[in-house]
């Protein structure tokens, strides 16, 4: 029997006790089943193709829509899965709290998404509207509120009689990478046990067991200080057949085992990892890709035919004989659904005419890329903690590489670009601190991990760090002065302990200003313009050995 993966959502009836009449509820024996699973993760409010005509949900739809269509008529079934945080990232987005995003995926036909870290970054209210909004479940098994699983943990859905299982799992580590805020009365509880208890019970409920996850993938469960991941887990808990990850954010394409493929090149073949029997997969970020798994499953064996991730519409710079450079899509274009634009464009209109005004300009690009920005100083790092500084007369100021989401082109600055940069919301604080307690805070902050988002950007300070210890500080030429009192500028994310640093909203000097931290950099930037970026460039300001 042939069945279109439209029809899912009825489907979904079945895992309430519903019975179709028109599905079969039971496997045959000896009878093969081909069953495709399609993923993304980290969406991130790019709901629009960027400014290279890459990716956007109207060609993502066109990529699903295909090989749903190619599934079904040849007597397969399907599911599309998400990896979470499609929130955050895009001011267009940001500013209509995901609306269009979660309008998006409610016509790409997502099954079930796990929720992600980034779920909240803005009040409950927000988070609650997102899920009354969505026509498909956002799933949980660790995230408790009163004792009480907050989301559903899992759902199980049957397609003609193979009854799959996709349980939800978020990273522990959410608890300091929101606004503690925000998540007040919230527990988020280690995974893997809660994967352990519900795996088993999972297994006698349904043929198959998938895990959609926002944990992240790290190469040979080398997770450094953030939580345990997709690897660890996988090795941990015998009996899920595959996860889909997100979190990360990188292709998990393996170049050989327990090495993951770095330079992978969009188009060309992926081998997903697999740990203790179970397949990972994820698909970068920001629906870049459209992960396609395709499964046989017989006689209770899940079989993984073939794995490909399809490039949507990415790009790379081609120089022609004239010298000229252009972007060249690495495989065919592919064309935007008309549907979907017409779901959007209102979205995307709205925004832009919010956003493309210009505040002022800069004679280089300032440097906020993630694989930067959260392993070394960069030009924009040292610029918004000067911004920081100057808004509230601040001694030094600290910013968490985290909370810088993107860089600042050359030229024209707009205030989207700033609201790239800055799309949290998050005001500016400062604390009054003595030179011994500031010595103390830097010390936690030479040992967050280059990589993280915790990872520190400086402004009006020196350091010398050493094995991760502070060797030599210094604030406006001078050594830190243990008697002395300093003034901090910090974000209030960080100040309340985000990312894991010392709570300071409790201190007796602290003030959260209410300056939002993109005001203070769009002021910033109209007093400076325009940008000279050799001024922000840190240097030997801090130095690691």
């Amino acid at each position: 029997m042939q069945l279109h993966i439209s029809a899912l959502s009825a489907l979904v009836l079945l895992s309430l006790g519903a019975c179709g009449s028109m599905v079969p509820t039971e496997v045959v024996k000896d009878r093969s089943y081909a069953i495709t699973i399609l993923h993304t993760n980290d969406h991130h409010g790019r709901f629009w193709k960027n400014r290279d005509g890459e990716y956007g949900m109207a060609a993502r739809k066109t990529v699903i829509d295909a090989i749903r269509s190619e599934v079904a008529q040849a007597g397969g079934y399907s599911l599309l899965l998400d990896g979470g945080d499609v929130n955050t990232g895009v001011p267009e987005s940001d500013l209509q709290n995901a609306v269009p995003d979660f309008k998006g995926m409610n016509l790409l036909g997502y099954d079930a998404m796990a929720v992600g870290n980034h779920e909240f970054d803005k009040p409950l209210s927000a988070l609650q509207m997102q899920r009354d909004l969505a026509r498909f479940p956002m799933l949980s098994a660790n995230i408790y509120r009163q004792g009480a699983r907050m989301f559903e943990p899992y759902r199980i859905f049957n397609l003609g009689g193979v009854k799959i299982a996709v349980m939800g799992l978020t990273t522990e580590d959410t608890a300091r990478l929101v606004n503690p805020d925000n998540i007040k009365g919230i527990e988020f509880r280690s995974p893997i046990p809660e994967a352990a208890q519900l795996v088993p019970a999972l297994r006698g409920k349904a043929d198959v067991v998938i895990a959609a996850t926002h944990m992240g993938h790290y190469e040979n469960g080398n997770h450094g200080t953030q939580a345990a991941g997709d690897v660890e887990m996988a090795r941990a808990v015998k009996g899920l057949d595959l996860i889909v990850g997100g979190h990360t954010q990188n292709p998990a394409c393996m170049r050989a085992e327990n090495v993951v493929d770095k330079a992978y090149v969009p188009g060309t073949e992926c081998q997903p990892d697999r740990q203790n029997g179970t397949w990972i997969v994820q698909a970068h970020e920001w629906g870049k890709y459209v992960g396609r798994a395709d499964f046989e499953y017989r006689n209770g064996a899940f079989k993984l035919l073939k794995y490909t991730l399809v490039p949507v519409n990415l790009k790379k710079p081609v120089k022609a004989a004239d010298g000229k450079t252009s972007m060249v899509t690495y495989t065919p274009e592919i064309a935007e659904n008309k549907d979907m634009l017409a779901l959007l464009q209102p979205y995307q209109a709205f925004g832009q005419q919010k956003l493309m005004v210009e505040l002022g300009r800069s004679d280089a690009r300032l440097e906020g890329d993630r694989t930067l920005v959260r392993k070394q100083p960069t030009n924009l790092g040292v610029m918004i903690a000067q911004a920081m500084m100057e808004k509230t007369r601040a001694d030094f100021a600290l910013m968490n590489a985290g909370g810088v989401r993107d860089s600042l082109p050359a030229g024209s600055i707009t205030y989207k670009d700033v609201l790239t940069v800055h799309p949290f919301g998050n005001t500016i604080a400062t604390v009054d601190l003595t030179g011994a307690e500031v010595l103390a805070y830097l010390g936690t902050a030479a040992k967050m991990s280059p990589g993280s988002g915790a990872f520190p950007q400086f402004a009006g300070i020196r350091l010398a760090i050493v094995g991760g210890a502070i060797q030599q500080a210094s604030i406006r030429d001078a050594a830190i002065d243990p008697i002395k009192t300093y003034r901090m500028a910090i974000n209030n994310f960080v100040a309340a302990g985000g990312d894991g640093y010392p709570r300071l909203s409790d201190h007796p000097s602290f003030v959260d200003t209410g300056f939002v931290d993109a005001d203070v950099l769009q002021t910033f930037i109209a007093a400076h313009s325009p940008i000279q970026a050799i001024r922000f460039e840190p240097g030997d300001s801090i130095t690691r050995n």
